[in-house]
């Protein structure tokens, strides 16, 4: 019996190795990994530029904490500030951790402005971490359930719902912040409206509200820009990122902007662990890598291919309700819950998940090819036309 507590309900599989968008178990047997980590592992496994860094940083220097200067962590924050427009990063060992930076954010924030007990917007369905003021910021009563009594401070809104963000605007004069995914993915690939986080900017900047954007899924390139918030060309105050950035080292980042950025000063928050040297090195990998080879462009084509291929193929058929995504981050709901079609991808050699009982989630490696793309697809549409077949059977 493991020594292990028992906090997750694994798949009888264990991975040996990995190569590219493969990855190999210990029985030898190969598998296109459709999930990535759950969107870690942006530049797919063993990637030659992050294993390069990894080693020559391990043979000089692993950690020092943040008592001293970190000359990586300095480069890696200006790289994000350039591709985000943001202003300054607070590096953290995870997007929990990051979301809780942000969190404290926005009470130093409410509290600057006199508000005493200041609140944060969040979204049903929303999904931010399992630290306690994380799981309590998410919409998800499951996770949240036997850890009583939650933390105060935030007040629930419907996802994609700007008159409902303007009601408590009215009725609410203690909020100091919104937090929200650009897209939820643990909620299931819940696309908002085109001009929904631009009508979020205009709410913030109106009532002087931080704009905070939980870019932990959506970040480091997934939707087909760095950050999805810049397919609407705004600027947030704060954004979270993690997963993707260290492409499997643990490492996240709280950018800030504006007044955002000022309100941290030393003493205020900190890391022991956060934004070493080995992390910042790997992570420093991933982003020259993704502008290096233009991943960006290539995640859009590649995304927009398999998405209209899931259209032409299962599109129509009476279990799928509907196909959504951006970029790498597809999602397909289906009319039931669908928890075996994990096993069933895994019968025919990819990884795929199931997230909110009923949405097939797909988070590939940013670095896909076109013919690995369409193998994922074939199998995706496999397992669904069987499991059409098994209703229809069953009717």
């Amino acid at each position: 019996m493991s020594a292990l507590m028992n906090t997750y309900g694994r798949l009888p599989l264990q991975f040996a190795s990995g190569d590219g968008v493969w990855l190999t178990d210990d029985q030898g047997a190969r598998y296109l990994d459709g999930i990535s980590g759950i969107g870690v592992n942006a530049l797919g496994h063993a990637h030659p530029a992050v294993t390069e860094a990894i080693q020559n940083q391990a043979g000089k220097l692993l950690h020092t904490s943040n008592l001293y200067g970190v000359a990586k962590q300095s480069a890696l924050a200006d790289k994000l500030c350039a591709a985000s427009g943001m202003s300054n990063v607070f590096f953290s060992n995870s997007g929990a951790e990051a979301n809780e930076a942000a969190i404290k954010l926005a009470r130093l924030h409410g509290h600057k402005k006199g508000i005493t007990t200041p609140n944060i917007i969040v979204m049903d369905a929303a999904f931010h971490g399992r630290t306690l003021a994380t799981l309590t910021a998410s919409g998800n009563r499951k996770i949240q359930a036997g850890f009583e009594p939650l933390v105060s401070g935030f007040v629930r809104a419907p996802f994609n719902d700007v008159d409902a963000i303007k009601t408590i605007a009215k009725q609410n004069k203690s909020v100091a912040a919104i937090l929200v995914e650009p897209i939820q993915g643990e909620g299931g690939v819940n696309m908002p409206s085109q001009g929904y986080l631009t009508a979020l900017r205009e709410i913030c900047d109106k009532h002087g509200w931080l704009l905070m954007l939980d870019e932990v899924q959506t970040g480091n390139g997934r939707t087909g820009k760095y950050f999805a918030y810049l397919h609407e060309g705004i600027l947030p105050d704060v954004v979270l990122t993690a997963k993707g950035l260290g492409n499997g080292v643990p490492i996240g980042a709280c950018l800030a902007s504006g007044d955002a950025a000022e309100l941290f000063q030393p003493g205020k928050h900190g890391s022991t662990f956060g934004g070493n040297p080995l992390v910042c090195a790997a992570a420093l990998a991933v982003v020259d890598t993704i502008e290096a080879e233009n991943l960006c462009e290539h995640v859009s084509v590649i995304g927009a291919k398999m998405r209209e291929d899931f259209e032409q193929r299962i599109g129509k058929l009476g279990v799928v309700k509907s196909i959504r995504g951006q970029g790498l981050m597809i999602g397909i709901e289906l009319r039931e819950d669908c928890p075996e079609l994990v096993q069933a991808a895994i019968a025919r050699g990819a990884l795929i998940n199931v997230t909110a009982g009923h949405v097939v989630r797909l988070l590939p490696p940013l670095v896909i090819n076109q013919e690995e793309a369409e193998q994922l697809t074939d199998i995706v549409c496999k397992i669904i036309e069987q499991k059409q077949e098994s209703l229809t059977g069953a009717a």
